[in-house]
């Protein structure tokens, strides 16, 4: 086996072990976290590469891995760092076969933010019909996502976005509502209405409250 490259020094791959596979990369997702692990921000344990989301092709299979095989197009989003590699051994249950409708750069470029947005729209709150949701960066990565499914859900979804062009996105995203922050005041404004409802809050009880 041709030995692969890492930071700087020869990487014999090998084999996959029990539970692993092995995959040849066809592309990498890029997240902001990586900054963090490379600044040692969040610290890893040396030696060790970087990336955690990508897609790519199944080379080889270790034992007890009955789901995939070799030639499977998979993908993953949350998975030991190493995606900024050729080819890599990762545990098989972190990998998900891709459809055909889905290309190899659009789902690595979607598992990190596709599961973020299910843990804060089916895990941290349960979002249903009905629900009216405020999302800022509408026309982001998780953004677009969160917007097509919380419509999808039968919530109404507001959200923040930064120009005209970015407004147009979003709406064609699942946002009904769009508000351009560079040119509304639109945290000044959430401000007083709080305060609004604080002071109408405020009063509603003193009047209740007998002297």
């Amino acid at each position: 086996m041709a030995p692969k490259y890492w930071s700087g020094r020869k990487v014999q791959l090998g084999k996959p072990g029990p539970g692993e596979a092995r995959i040849r990369h066809t592309a990498v997702g890029l997240n902001f976290v990586d900054i963090y692990n490379r600044s040692g921000l969040y610290p890893v344990q040396l030696p060790s590469g970087l990336g955690g989301e990508g897609a790519g092709v199944v080379e080889e299979v270790g034992s007890g891995v009955t789901d995939l095989k070799p030639g499977d197009r998979v993908a993953y989003g949350s998975a030991p760092l190493g995606a900024y590699s050729e080819e890599r051994l990762i545990p098989a249950d972190r990998l998900i076969k891709l459809p055909d409708g889905i290309d190899d750069k659009t789902a690595a470029a979607m598992m990190l933010k596709g599961l973020t947005v299910q843990y804060l729209i089916r895990q941290t709150y349960r979002v249903k019909d009905g629900d009216t949701i405020l999302l800022h960066a509408a026309a982001g990565g998780v953004g677009l996502i969160l917007g097509q499914w919380a419509k999808h859900l039968g919530a109404t979804v507001i959200g923040t976005v930064g120009s005209d062009e970015k407004a147009v996105l979003a709406k064609a995203h699942g946002c009904a509502h769009a508000i351009i922050y560079t040119r509304e005041d639109f945290a000044n404004a959430s401000m007083r209405s709080r305060a609004a409802r604080r002071f109408r809050w405020s009063t509603i009880q003193s009047a209740r409250t007998p002297s």
